[in-house]
């Protein structure tokens, strides 16, 4: 039986970073470099790009190319940074099941045979925590991100669109939480916020740091089960 462990409420101010949107239309891996300098709509900041000279990455077989970069930012990641351990399985789960620990700011895959990988996390601060059981319906390799309207009506100061990239906020990967075919909007990602891990901070999505959500993304296929507690 899997009992929930309380961690301390720290709620602070978050910059909405999260969501996302296809990059461009499906068979579109990036946008051309007109596109990247084009002014979005009056008072809003342009669209932001990745850094040009960046070397092109071949995007790994099971990464959505139309929320994906085709660009490797993967040695700007501190790979030295992580929480992420092997440890006794508390959720019970099957293996290849996610379960989210909101309270106790935990994430565990079932390994199978009792264990389990852990993996610390940022969660929604109160009023924005989403609870449920959903499956990774999209994978994304430096996913991009486009903020949603209601986001972008409280944040005039947010670019409409922001390719993916090392300063991205949903980091270096992304797992898409879908309930049948509908996308609930919310995610599984990085971050470009490593001291927010630990806290209740984001409009809903789970954080994490770069280096863990890369390890994650490796070990979890589409289609998996999701439980958020």
């Amino acid at each position: 039986m899997y009992s929930l462990q309380r961690a301390p409420d720290v709620y602070v101010e978050d910059d909405d970073y999260e969501y996302g949107r296809p990059l461009a239309r499906p068979g579109r891996n990036a946008r051309s470099d007109e596109d990247y300098d084009r002014p979005t709509a009056p008072g809003r900041p342009r669209q932001l790009g990745p850094r040009r000279g960046r070397a092109t990455a071949a995007l790994p077989a099971d990464a959505d190319p139309a929320y994906s970069t085709a660009e490797n930012y993967d040695d700007e990641i501190d790979w030295s940074e992580q929480t992420r351990a092997a440890v006794a399985d508390p959720t019970g789960q099957k293996p290849g099941t996610i379960t989210v620990d909101t309270r106790a700011r935990k994430l565990y895959l079932s390994l199978g045979g009792g264990r389990a990988m852990e993996y610390g996390i940022g969660v929604g601060r109160q009023g924005f925590g989403w609870k449920g059981v959903a499956h990774v319906g999209r994978k994304a390799y430096w996913p991009g991100w486009t903020p949603p309207k209601d986001m972008l009506l409280r944040r005039p100061d947010l670019p409409d669109h922001m390719e993916g990239g090392i300063e991205n906020p949903l980091g270096a990967r992304a797992l898409y939480l879908f309930k049948g075919s509908r996308d609930t909007l919310f995610r599984i990602h990085g971050t470009n916020e490593p001291d927010t891990i630990g806290k209740a901070v984001s409009s809903g999505c789970i954080r994490m740091l770069n280096s863990d959500v890369v390890d994650l993304y490796r070990r979890v296929s589409k289609g998996a089960r999701v439980v958020v507690l």
